[in-house]
């Protein structure tokens, strides 16, 4: 799934395309809402929450979607060729004036009452980026299951809102402990500094066409995506192996020298060693 600078990007190119326009165009090509016309409609605003994108009209509905892996939303001008993807593949497109904006994989799709927002996203824990967005809240929520995995719990969107698989793995290595220590186990200093960091990196991240953590020029990344390549701190090969609930795991990446805790299991790490093998010199 995206991160939550993503969302927040996405977000905002919708609001600029659409927001305070009437709707001249309106398909929905999913069958339960392909009788739906918005067309006539103005365009309240989009905003996200979390990894969800809110898209308000007058009248009191939202268009609720959530780009998961694989969705994509695309904004054209008139006449731009429409590059995100095969014709099949689009689930809605919302057009006003000379702005079309085109919904590609959306597996979340749900026209409802604004009334109703809470139905789908009062469950999250506070937003990353949102104006709801509480510290204290979220490091109590990620406490409340202290013998939880750190990087399994800063996945739960309903401890907070908006970290993905990237900035899992970067924060865990920003903190110095494995993704698969124990919440409870974390030190209490670096438990304090955990949802300010959080904040910041999605802060700084969601204006940049290209996500950095590091600071380092032509370095984005510590560890996400750097398997087997040395750690930019202490040269050690970067590790990568699954961690999730067994329902939906995901490639987590950490560097055992920087890092102290638990590790997986040589089994799920030899997998990814496999897949990713150690650059020849």
């Amino acid at each position: 799934m995206p991160e939550g600078d993503t969302v927040w990007q996405t977000a905002k190119r919708l609001h600029d395309a659409l927001a305070g326009r009437v709707l001249t165009h309106s398909d929905f090509r999913v069958p339960q809402y392909a009788t739906v016309d918005l067309t006539g409609r103005t365009v309240l605003n989009t905003a996200p929450r979390g990894k969800h994108l809110l898209t308000r009209f007058e009248g009191g509905l939202t268009l609720h979607t959530h780009l998961r892996m694989e969705g994509a939303w695309k904004v054209y001008g008139t006449g731009q060729a429409w590059r995100g993807g095969a014709g099949h593949q689009i689930r809605v497109v919302l057009g006003a004036d000379d702005r079309m904006a085109v919904g590609y994989r959306l597996s979340v799709l749900e026209l409802l009452r604004t009334e109703d927002e809470e139905r789908v996203v009062g469950h999250l824990g506070p937003d990353l980026l949102g104006p709801d967005w509480d510290p204290e809240l979220a490091l109590a929520n990620l406490y409340a299951d202290p013998d939880r995995a750190l990087g399994e719990a800063l996945l739960d969107q309903r401890n907070l809102a908006g970290i993905g698989n990237i900035y899992k793995s970067e924060l865990c290595f920003l903190l110095g402990v494995t993704p698969w220590l124990p919440v409870g186990a974390l030190p209490e200093d670096r438990a304090a500094l955990l949802p300010g960091m959080a904040q910041r990196l999605l802060e700084v991240n969601r204006a940049r066409p290209v996500r950095q953590t590091t600071g380092l020029p032509r370095k984005d990344l510590y560890v996400y995506g750097r398997a087997s390549r040395p750690c930019l701190r202490c040269r050690t090969p970067v590790r990568v192996a699954d961690q999730g609930d067994g329902t939906q795991e995901r490639p987590t990446y950490w560097c055992p020298t920087c890092q102290s805790g638990p590790t997986p299991a040589p089994g799920t790490a030899q997998r990814w060693r496999e897949r990713y093998p150690r650059p020849a010199r």
